[in-house]
């Protein structure tokens, strides 16, 4: 059975918080507006900037804050991630297994490529898909829509994700949504969007997707 397996990237493969908090500071500090409290930088992990940055600047000024927070992340934010332990051994335990990996991600392609590349996860990852710049094909439903079309011939679709975005697209598109618990959706949200099963590690990941 041909299998193909989408991973979503922050959160999944690596731990994005440093990078993604202190970029969203760096927009806010260049417009004037107060931080918000940890727990919902904490939040902010997952969802797309176009969503997030209305909540705290205004829908007027969401297309500034964006291209700020995007002049600190092309900078130094895209290397203020952390991969997971275990993630490669991960990735190349499942590809061995004959599935075929792609990341869909609600970055935007070449920052989310760039990561991958720079992690050491290209050899294992078929393509990488994110959203345009613009903010197009930011949701994962869409983004997973695309996804699939430009990769027909798969008897089976996996989508693997720690936010409930990733899985509400997953079952939109008829995917098998896996949840990961060592990111930074908690296992209620993941069970509330969908998810057949959640992992607790990325080794576990790997025993659910073999």
């Amino acid at each position: 059975m041909t299998t193909h397996v989408y991973f979503d990237l922050d959160g999944t493969l690596t731990d994005p918080y440093e990078g993604i908090t202190k970029c969203i500071l760096y927009a806010l500090d260049k417009l004037g507006f107060p931080h918000p409290d940890d727990d919902y930088l904490y939040s902010c992990i997952g969802p797309p900037l176009w969503d997030t940055f209305p909540e705290m600047v205004g829908e007027e000024l969401t297309r500034k804050a964006v291209d700020l927070y995007r002049e600190r992340f092309v900078d130094i934010g895209w290397q203020e991630n952390k991969l997971y332990d275990g993630v490669l051994d991960m990735l190349g335990a499942v590809a061995s297994a004959g599935h075929t990996l792609f990341v869909a991600t609600a970055k935007p392609h070449m920052h989310a490529a760039r990561i991958i590349e720079h992690f050491g996860m290209g050899d294992f990852i078929h393509n990488v898909y994110g959203s345009e710049l613009d903010g197009t094909r930011a949701t994962k439903t869409e983004l997973l829509s695309f996804a699939i079309d430009k990769n027909p011939g798969a008897q089976r679709h996996f989508m693997v994700g720690d936010r409930r975005h990733d899985l509400i697209g997953a079952v939109a598109n008829e995917m098998i949504p896996i949840g990961v618990a060592y990111g930074y959706g908690s296992i209620e949200e993941l069970g509330k969007a969908g998810a057949t099963e959640i992992a607790a590690s990325p080794a576990h990941l790997t025993a659910l997707l073999r």
